[in-house]
């Protein structure tokens, strides 16, 4: 799994940010102990089980820190991981490993452990037709990585944000003065192209919004019985989306109701970053005398 073009300059926007912020006009420790032009080898390795995402963006920190780097990843985003694993190994300017470790391990850290939560979402309802989906409550600056790294542990993408699809909550439906008035109000100013998703707390909202053909009815902190009975209401003639207080232990009997989708905001904004180590070989000592 790789970028797109729109993640990488994303990635470089960031990796920009996080360099001036650590680095700032010089690392004083590596640039005054350690000679220039020596190369050194060095590897990651995971210290927990879990999914790797991010390898091409901690290779992109090395780079812009200049130097020749050789980067020889053994796995690729997306792949599972076991503590102890050799996720890469890579041999660059001793100053550049130094310089960039923390930086390239901070991105790959949170990254791994978004698509390792992501993981553990969609396993629970892999033998069901339901999909796991993230939600806008990522990290700000890092919703293109964020949700990257959602797609790389298998889970799905939601919007992307307020620009690609419609959303009309309780607050909308509140000032518009119902849901049909929000909805016939948005089709006759939005594109064809775009979505419409209405949220519903109720059976009496799930009709309205049927009868007013929203393309996605979400189900928002309903129990599961009337969830149930909401997905026998719209019968396949909207998709549904379950929302509001997912935990794992509830995701089983949520995607049983028949739920197209599980929106989940715990996948970005509790993320438990996967430990990720970073060993730069010894081979012989540096003369710094």
């Amino acid at each position: 799994m790789k970028l797109n073009q729109h993640e990488r300059e994303a990635a470089a926007i960031l990796i920009g940010m996080a360099l001036r912020e650590d680095v700032g006009p010089g690392d004083i420790t590596t640039g005054n102990l350690i000679p220039s032009g020596i190369r050194k080898k060095a590897d990651m390795r995971a210290k927990a089980d879990g999914v790797v995402a991010g390898l091409e963006v901690a290779e992109m920190v090395f780079h812009r820190l200049g130097g020749d780097l050789k980067w020889m990843p053994v796995l690729k985003d997306g792949d599972p991981v076991k503590k102890g694993d050799v996720i890469v190994t890579f041999e660059a300017d001793y100053r550049v490993l130094l310089t960039g470790e923390r930086t390239a391990l901070n991105f790959m850290q949170r990254m791994s452990g978004v698509a390792t939560a992501s993981a553990a979402y969609q396993k629970i309802v892999e033998e069901t037709t339901t999909k796991i989906l993230d939600t806008r409550k990522t990290l700000p600056g890092f919703r293109l990585l964020d949700k990257y790294a959602v797609r790389a542990g298998g889970a799905s993408n939601h919007r992307m944000g307020l620009f690609d699809m419609v959303m009309i909550k309780d607050n909308h439906i509140a000032v518009a003065g119902g849901i049909t008035p929000a909805v016939k109000t948005i089709r006759e100013k939005v594109g064809k192209g775009i979505l419409i998703e209405v949220e519903t707390c109720n059976l009496t909202e799930v009709a309205e919004a049927l009868e007013v053909a929203a393309d996605i009815i979400m189900l928002d902190n309903m129990d599961n019985n009337t969830m149930g009975q909401a997905v026998q209401l719209i019968n396949g003639r909207a998709k549904t989306e379950a929302s509001g207080n997912m935990s794992p232990e509830r995701l089983a009997a949520v995607a049983a109701t028949g739920v197209d989708f599980i929106s989940v905001g715990a996948l970005t904004h509790s993320v438990k970053a996967l430990d990720i180590s970073m060993t730069i070989y010894p081979d012989d000592p540096v003369d710094i005398l």
